[in-house]
C-alpha cells in the first residue's frame, strides 16, 4: 500500500463463513499484521472452542489481542476500544495495514465507529446486577423497555448483562442507553469493512461441521482445564458458546451429543444475529465465500477506500 494512505481494514461477517482465511490473504497481499476483535479470543486457554488460529497456521503474519487475560477477568468493550485503537495505531506507524478480524460485532465497530463510553458507577452497577439475579433478566428488561424501548428492541431478553449496562448508562446519564450506540461514521475515513458473503445452507453445514471438529479436537479437554482455572466464576468467559454446553456435560446435566447438538444450535443462533447486525451496515464491501475471484475483490475496495480518504 502508499506510504501516504495506510486504511484499516475489518473482515466482518457470520462465524464459520470464511473470514480468518480472507482476513490472512488480505494481510499478505497488503503488507498487514492481524488485530483480533473477537470478544472471547482475548482469553488464554480458549483456543479450540473459539476456533484461534494456532500460531504455526497464522503464516508468519503478527497477530494482535490474543491471549489477553485469563478466564477469570471480566472483558468490557471500553477497555478493548481504547488498547485495539492503540494497536492499530502501532501498526500502522510501522508502515503496515492493521487487518481486523473477529465475529463480536459490538467490538469491531467500537474500535472503527466513533463510539463514546459513558462512565460507570460501581454501586449502581452492582444493585443492579443484585437484582438480576434475584428477578431475573425479563423482569429488567421489561424496565428498560419503560425507559428506553430503542435499546431494549435491540437487547435480548436473556441477556442480563447488556440490559443492567443500558439500565445503568440510563441512571446514572439520564439519557437514553440508545443515545451511545455506535453511529454509522468511521472514526478514521481510511477504512474499510469487507464482509464474507454465505448462504444460509452452507453456513449451517459448515457450522456442524466447525462444532463437530472441536469435539474432536479436545473442547471437552480444554473446558476441564478452564473449570480448574475458574472458567465458571468469569462474568464473560463462562458465557462463551460451547463452554457452557460442554461445562453443562462435565456436570452429567447433559451427553456429550447433547452437548454438541446445542453448541451447533447456539452457534447457528449466533449467526443470524450476527448476519442482522452486519447487514444493517450499507458501508460493508460483500465478497461472496466461495468467489474464486474474492481476494481479488477485497483487495480492489480496499484500494479504493484508501484512494478516496
Amino acid at each position: 500500500m502508499p506510504s501516504e494512505v495506510l486504511p484499516v481494514v475489518a473482515v466482518v461477517g457470520a462465524t464459520a463463513a470464511g473470514k480468518t482465511g480472507l482476513s490472512l490473504d488480505l494481510a499478505e497481499r497488503l503488507g498487514g499484521e492481524v488485530v483480533n476483535t473477537d470478544a472471547m479470543q482475548v482469553y488464554r486457554g480458549m483456543d479450540v472452542g473459539t476456533a484461534k488460529l494456532p500460531p504455526a497456521e497464522r503464516r508468519g503474519i503478527p497477530h494482535h489481542l490474543l491471549d489477553l487475560m485469563g478466564v477469570r477477568e471480566r472483558a468490557d468493550v471500553a477497555t478493548f476500544q481504547a488498547l485495539a485503537r492503540r494497536t492499530v495505531a502501532e501498526v500502522r506507524a510501522r508502515g503496515r495495514v492493521p487487518v481486523l478480524v473477529g465475529g463480536s460485532a459490538l467490538y469491531t465497530r467500537a474500535v472503527l465507529d466513533r463510539f463514546e463510553f459513558p462512565g460507570t458507577d460501581e454501586a449502581v452497577r452492582r444493585r443492579l446486577e443484585a437484582e438480576l439475579a434475584e428477578v431475573g433478566p425479563a423482569v429488567l428488561h421489561a424496565r428498560l423497555a419503560d425507559v428506553d424501548p430503542q435499546a431494549a428492541a435491540g437487547i435480548l431478553v436473556d441477556n442480563g448483562r447488556r440490559v443492567v449496562r443500558a439500565l445503568e448508562v440510563v441512571e446514572i446519564t439520564g439519557r437514553p442507553f440508545s443515545a451511545t450506540l455506535p453511529r454509522l461514521e468511521y472514526a478514521d475515513p481510511a477504512t474499510v469493512q469487507v464482509g464474507v458473503d454465505i448462504d444460509r445452507p452452507a453456513l449451517d453445514a459448515r457450522i456442524a461441521q466447525r462444532v463437530a471438529q472441536m469435539f474432536d479436537d479436545g473442547l471437552v479437554e480444554e473446558v476441564e482445564r478452564l473449570l480448574v482455572e475458574g472458567l465458571e466464576e468469569g462474568l464473560t468467559a463462562s458465557r462463551a458458546i460451547g463452554y457452557r454446553e460442554v461445562a453443562a456435560y462435565l456436570r452429567g446435566e447433559l451427553t456429550r451429543d447433547e452437548a454438541l447438538g446445542r453448541t451447533v444450535v447456539a452457534t447457528r443462533r449466533f449467526a443470524r444475529r450476527q448476519e442482522s447486525w452486519f447487514r444493517k451496515d450499507p458501508r460493508i464491501r460483500w465478497v461472496a465465500f466461495d468467489d474464486p475471484d474474492r481476494v481479488e475483490r477485497a483487495v480492489a475496495a480496499v484500494r479504493a477506500a484508501a484512494a478516496v480518504s
